[in-house]
């Protein structure tokens, strides 16, 4: 790990993350003229999007962005009055529906199918000023086969999925923000993977409405950019009830002496699921954390994984079956094998055991803020992924570690924290309690924090 021996770590070419704060002041404020700055990003998309593939094609996609930086130029001439994602290129993941733009879904099937209002989401970060730099490459409706997008750390490998091209954008510094959503392990995954920070927010803090869905109970629609600071300047805009006061109070706690939060790690089968190199990484990450004054605390979670695994795979099955099935009736030869197996096997799931599985959710997220509660800790930290993006694009990468979090609806960060031997991101997933993803934020920042002091992140 070069973090580990205090080398300097050093980017591929083709990755180069914009941080979206400091790009948005510069734009807010004139210093950075937004056609300048389209214009600039585009060349970067023409040089190296060819070997990424993270977009969509879009015939006229300069032309277009071009235009619209300056009409919003000439909308907002005063920078006091700029709205704050002002001229923020917004890459969205082709599950969400964006005016004028086709809804395929990573799919085959007629983009008719799929054609609905834009969704909240997408409008709100509009609204903010962003512009919309395309959509990007999602697998078949979200499950588990792949499209061509590579990671822009090593084009031989995956970005994870199924949030593959919002990841991949981001990390290649074509936008410095993009949407995805997570069912199983979507944002987490491909944020670690490509080394970006990817946030999947409690259950229903954000609207789902406008995006093809793959599992409603288990869907969750977040973000992703290249730290946590570009993190929380989008998620209010996209969250109704988003609470700053939280968010300022526990900035405030974490700051002041001996005021950093406890963390709380499930040993046992969950962890255990997770590759050697990736544990041995785990466990020199705590180390630097406890030597950055966080007090980790380690107890047994979890028993039950397997079960807890197996109801998850349930409900996503059945629900996919249940959304698709009409849609599987008229065109079920354009599904890939690996996507209609799934809705095979969820056909057979009975709607009382889809309920009964569905109660899971809720009695794990008991589980699991009693035991927080009990050990005194406010936030679970684990890997983010079972290992450093695997070699080979017919297939993205475990999404166990991400599961359980997922299920119980929890909030959760995935942040860089270093490298695998063989020079690939690594990232920390940190998840706190339901309805607490303001105080999640502040989390965030200071981990971010110690991981940087250490030499960690970020990479030169």
């Amino acid at each position: 790990m070069g973090w580990a021996s205090g080398s300097k770590l050093v980017r591929p070419a083709a990755v180069g993350p914009m941080a979206l704060a400091p790009l948005a002041a510069d734009l807010r404020s004139g210093r950075l003229d937004v056609v300048d700055h389209v214009e600039a990003v585009l060349e970067r998309v023409d040089a190296i999007e060819p070997g990424v593939l993270a977009l969509l094609p879009e015939p006229g996609r300069r032309g277009r962005l071009l235009a619209e930086a300056a009409a919003l130029r000439e909308r907002w001439p005063d920078p006091a009055a700029r709205p704050p994602l002002y001229g923020i290129l917004l890459g969205v993941k082709d599950l969400f529906a964006a005016d004028g733009f086709l809804t395929r879904a990573g799919s085959r099937l007629p983009p008719e199918l799929f054609a609905m209002a834009e969704g909240p989401m997408v409008a709100a970060l509009k609204a903010a000023g962003a512009l919309v730099l395309g959509k990007t490459v999602t697998t078949e409706f979200a499950y588990f086969s792949p499209g061509p997008t590579r990671n822009p750390w090593d084009t031989a490998r995956t970005p994870g999925g199924s949030s593959s091209g919002s990841a991949a954008a981001v990390a290649a510094g074509f936008c410095p923000l993009a949407v995805g959503t997570q069912t199983i392990g979507s944002i987490s995954r491909p944020a670690a993977f490509c080394g970006v920070v990817g946030w999947k927010p409690g259950y229903d803090r954000t609207s789902r409405d406008g995006i093809v869905p793959f599992s409603p109970s288990l869907d969750h629609a977040g973000l992703f950019a290249a730290d946590v600071a570009g993190i929380e300047a989008a998620a209010p805009l996209v969250t109704a009830d988003w609470r700053p006061g939280a968010l300022t109070a526990a900035r405030a706690r974490y700051s002041s002496p001996g005021g950093l939060p406890a963390l709380l790690v499930p040993d046992g089968a969950y962890l255990a699921q997770a590759e050697p190199e990736a544990l041995e990484a785990f466990e020199r990450q705590l180390d630097l954390l406890r030597g950055a004054g966080f007090r980790v605390v380690r107890i047994p979670a979890f028993p039950d994984i397997e079960d807890v695994n197996a109801r998850h795979r349930r409900i996503a099955a059945a629900e996919l079956e249940r959304v698709h099935r009409a849609w599987f009736a008229g065109y079920g030869a354009l599904y890939s094998e690996t996507t209609a197996d799934l809705i095979r096997k969820g056909a057979a799931i009975g709607d009382g055991t889809l309920a009964a599985d569905r109660e899971g959710r809720f009695d794990l997220r008991a589980t699991l803020e009693r035991l927080m509660a009990e050990a005194g800790a406010e936030y679970w930290l684990t890997p983010a992924a079972t290992g450093p993006a695997p070699l080979g694009l017919g297939a993205t990468g475990s999404p166990i570690m991400n599961l359980p979090w997922t299920h119980a609806g929890l909030p959760t960060l995935a942040i860089p924290a270093g490298l695998s031997a063989e020079g690939m991101p690594l990232g920390l997933q940190v998840a706190a309690r339901y309805g607490e993803d303001e105080t999640l934020m502040a989390a965030g920042e200071v981990l971010e924090e110690a991981l940087r002091r250490a030499g960690a992140w970020p990479i030169a």
